[in-house]
């Protein structure tokens, strides 16, 4: 009886540290493929490879030279896309800065509500990015859909930009328009005016 039961222990015991070995080497391998999922991730690049900001107009861009934060915002816009996960957590925190730095002093020529709406949607959409960058265990996908809506976003400002330097020129064109028509009517109604009086004195 106590025999059987020495061996009863003994295969117990045997099957238990045989157990706690496979589980040991299963964490392991987990450990290593996590390593390896990680270091993957690390070296992937995220972005559109091609994404490029509109070129702004030669007026806005007289007026942005103006607004100091804005060359080294545009500069970091125009590298964000297909960097690394290292790269964007850098490239992010810098834009965040800019971003900020840009809705606190916007030159009076720039400021509009829909400049002002769109820098603000940039500013959230790059804060976003930079939290999903600096997570412990990165979720690619939500940075690839974060990095896409801050393209947007970015591109929305520059066209957003370059529209209220066009509405400006059509403004000021039809402000031409009609001041000219007035002189031209001005010019009209002296010269019968002037008819009239010959008129009277002959």
């Amino acid at each position: 009886m106590i025999l059987r039961m020495k061996r009863y222990f003994g295969y117990t015991g045997l099957f238990l540290l045989l157990g706690l070995l496979l589980i040991c080497c299963n964490n392991i391998t987990g450990e290593e493929d996590l390593q390896e999922i990680e270091a993957m991730d690390l070296n992937a690049r995220y972005g559109d490879r091609d994404f490029n900001v509109p070129v702004l107009s030669p007026r806005a861009q007289e007026a942005v030279a103006k607004w100091s934060p804005f060359e080294d915002f545009e500069i970091e816009v125009r590298g964000l896309n297909h960097n690394t996960i290292p790269d964007l957590r850098n490239k992010t925190e810098r834009l965040q800065v800019h971003t900020d730095s840009l809705a606190k002093k916007i030159p009076n020529d720039l400021f509009s509500n829909p400049i002002y709406s769109r820098l603000i949607v940039v500013s959230s959409r790059v804060h976003l990015l930079h939290q999903a960058v600096r997570k412990d265990r990165a979720d690619s996908l939500q940075i690839q859909n974060y990095l896409t809506e801050f393209n947007n976003a970015a591109k929305n400002l520059f066209l957003q930009i370059n529209e209220k330097f066009q509405k400006d020129e059509i403004d000021e064109q039809r402000k031409d328009d009609e001041q000219k028509e007035l002189e031209k009517q001005k010019r009209f109604i002296d010269s019968v005016y002037r008819a009239e009086l010959r008129d009277k004195n002959n």
